[in-house]
């Protein structure tokens, strides 16, 4: 996500809400064809619109909520990840990147107009309750979600610690809906968790992309360093169920194993939207064999890291089709604290591959098939009114989804991991293969 940038809208909806107000008198049917396709002409049909409803409402409306029930339209109308903030969402916006809030831990998306749980977040109170990914929350205490915004949806979950919240929801495979009252707590978002998972080979895994992200996975490899003596025999990078956040932190994870050359680049209508993000020799790791866990529930960020470590050959992608978030929000702060986030650009890997709507093709597919459910997996292309991928035709994106299982579930136990086994068996495989050819060398 690029910075914020300061957004005059202030003064251009105040001058919007002075013309409705000035607006009183229908334009007969006849010079209908007055109106014409510049924005002169739709925002005097707006002009007309609002007026009516301040006229003839049948109770008196706010300005302030029918303008901002406007923006959010519009914004509804571009694709999923375009959203308008009021001045308290747009805080607490900027509370999640800063490493934690208060609320349950899921996150969330709009597939076929229906509320649907992403991921849920590890060691959270929705984590713990058995919150799965695929779920479809139909209400919010009691409060039907249909039609309801993400931004909506996140308000009404989130709360101080101590506070319960019930959730409703139905589930793939199950004939009733299941409810959930879950106690709010503090949500610390801890970015990097090292695990011993092997005797040899590392363990790191990234949960989502934060201001802290570099860092604590720098103090984590050297953790493993100290625990294992060194990398030489592999590393495996969790991406699974990762939701992304900041794309500066996920250039810096992955210029840790690329010395040069882009690392993504964005293209956006405006030239400034057109930037390559180029890796750096300084700080580069030295070469080791390591496995990426993917899954679907994996996205955006964690997708660019997957993408430029794949092009780049610097690690072996293993897991499931990842989500396919592959288009990049600018935030934008309004005059009275609300903002706006924008789709401005997408994402291209280094080879110039767009991942909108396709996602990471792993070059190994694993199923974690234990405790898992059959059905479709909510991704982007799932998602109502998603951007296409303009290097894909159309009609390819609409076919049947995979026969994958749909729950993005982590087993506790490393063991009944079938991705995690799998990506240690490779590691070794690849050592020991290593170790054969010194050995045919040296002979």
């Amino acid at each position: 996500m690029r910075p914020a940038r300061y957004f005059k809208a202030g003064i251009f909806l105040a001058l919007l809400l002075l013309v409705g107000l000035t607006v009183h008198n229908r334009l007969p049917v006849n010079d209908a064809q007055a109106y014409n396709d510049t924005t002169y002409g739709q925002i005097r049909l707006f002009s007309e619109a609002l007026s009516i409803v301040q006229k003839n409402y049948v109770e008196e409306p706010e300005p302030d909520d029918l303008i901002r029930g406007a923006i959010e339209g519009m914004l509804q109308s571009l694709d999923p990840h375009s959203s308008f903030m009021d001045p308290d969402m747009y805080k607490e916006m900027q509370i999640d990147t800063e490493g934690e809030f208060q609320g349950i831990g899921i996150t969330i998306g709009i597939r076929d107009g229906i509320l649907t749980v992403i991921a849920p977040i590890d060691d959270t109170p929705a984590f713990r309750a058995g919150i799965l990914a695929g779920d479809q929350i139909f209400l919010i205490e009691d409060k039907p979600t249909k039609n309801m915004t993400l931004m909506e949806a996140v308000k009404l979950m989130r709360g101080p610690k101590g506070t319960k919240v019930t959730i409703s929801v139905i589930r793939e495979g199950s004939s009733e809906p299941m409810k959930f009252t879950m106690t709010r707590d503090v949500i610390p978002l801890e970015s990097v968790k090292v695990r011993d998972v092997d005797e040899t080979i590392g363990y790191i895994r990234i949960a989502q992309f934060q201001k802290t992200t570099a860092s604590e996975f720098e103090e984590g490899l050297e953790k493993i360093r100290k625990e294992k003596g060194s990398l030489s025999k592999g590393l495996v990078i969790d991406l699974r169920n990762n939701p992304g956040g900041l794309l500066v932190s996920a250039i810096e994870i992955a210029d840790y194993f690329i010395d040069s050359g882009p690392i993504v680049t964005t293209r956006g209508r405006l030239e400034n939207q057109n930037f390559s993000y180029n890796a750096k020799k300084a700080g580069t790791e030295p070469e080791y064999p390591i496995a990426v866990l993917v899954n679907g529930g994996s996205a955006s960020a964690s997708e660019i890291v997957a993408g430029a470590l794949q092009d780049y050959r610097k690690a072996i992608i293993l897991g499931t089709t990842t989500f396919g978030k592959g288009s990049v929000q600018t935030i934008y702060r309004l005059d009275d604290g609300s903002g706006m986030r924008v789709t401005t650009a997408k994402y291209y890997t280094p080879s110039g591959r767009s991942i909108q709507a396709t996602g990471i093709q792993p070059d190994i597919v694993v199923n974690n098939a234990a405790g898992e459910m059959a059905g479709a997996i909510p991704r982007e292309k799932d998602l109502e009114g998603h951007l296409e991928n303009d290097q894909v035709e159309k009609e390819d994106l609409s076919g049947e989804p995979e026969p994958t299982p749909v729950v993005n579930i982590i087993p506790e136990d490393p063991g009944q991991d079938a991705q995690l086994q799998r990506a240690l068996d490779l590691l070794k495989g690849l050592d020991l293969f290593k170790d054969l050819k010194k050995a045919g060398e040296s002979g």
